[in-house]
């Protein structure tokens, strides 16, 4: 199926690697230009090699090395794409990060940190992008959220940061849809990536991890990273354009919720 992304204009945060590498990679494959950022500057080096290979042509890619959490470094990455690209087409905020622990040990920090990192950063770049794409055919804004904001799991700071990334997607969605800009959010499960938490925890515990995948994931094994990639990538397209403000799980079946 031709999804009819060719030299569509997109750019992907935190997407050095894990999910939003895959998401901007299965872009990339569609004939999109593509904006990487991440922080880490050698990470971001291997992902753009990698990026340009797979395009096959020049001037495909583009990499930012910027921190989102932070105004200026997404008002960086939306001004050099559209300096170098020429317009907006596509968003995908991907960046997220939360830690601390339940309700007595996670402090102030932990909660403002898990905002900052994953929810404001959200906020930020689809503020920035709106005025470019309303002068997009199909201006498109993709949430990467978890399948821990449509229910209980992981950590509680995880868990609401999530959710909130869920509800504001819905929000735009309504708000946007009058301008042609979709909204949608993809709620993965657990996906196992190299350098990801999965991965972590497997190499600490292999026996405990076995046994969580036989008990969780009904199809018995992670997810992979370029299954969310697929999906995004469709999302994004003009096949998807009476997609808007779902949130769509990707997850191997792995949620409980009915909905």
């Amino acid at each position: 199926m031709d999804l009819k992304l060719n030299d569509k204009i997109a750019i992907v945060t935190g997407s050095s690697k894990g999910l939003g590498f895959a998401s901007a990679k299965a872009l990339v494959g569609e004939g999109c230009r593509v904006t990487i950022c991440a922080r880490n500057a050698a990470q971001l080096s291997e992902a753009e090699t990698e990026l340009k290979a797979d395009a096959g042509r020049a001037g495909a890619v583009l990499t930012v090395q910027a921190d989102v959490a932070k105004p200026d470094g997404i008002a960086s990455v939306v001004a050099r794409t559209v300096q170098e690209f020429g317009g907006l087409d596509i968003l995908v905020n991907n960046v997220g990060k939360a830690g601390g622990g339940g309700i007595t040990a996670a402090t102030d920090d932990d909660w403002r940190a898990a905002f900052d990192r994953t929810l404001y950063p959200a906020i930020r770049a689809s503020r920035a992008a709106v005025p470019y794409l309303r002068r997009s055919e199909a201006g498109v804004i993709i949430m990467i959220a978890s399948i821990w904001g449509r229910e209980s799991g992981g950590l509680m700071t995880y868990n609401a940061v999530k959710a909130a990334e869920i509800s504001l997607g819905k929000s735009m969605a309504q708000q946007l849809a009058p301008e042609g800009i979709r909204v949608v959010t993809v709620a993965p499960g657990s996906i196992l990536f190299s350098g990801g938490s999965w991965h972590r925890r497997q190499q600490e515990d292999p026996e405990g991890i076995a046994k969580f995948v036989e008990s969780e994931l009904p199809f018995g094994r992670f997810g992979r990273a370029e299954e969310v990639g697929a999906v995004v990538a469709f999302l994004c397209s003009p096949r998807a354009s009476w997609v808007s403000g779902a949130c769509i799980p990707v997850d191997g079946c792995q949620s409980r919720s009915l909905i």
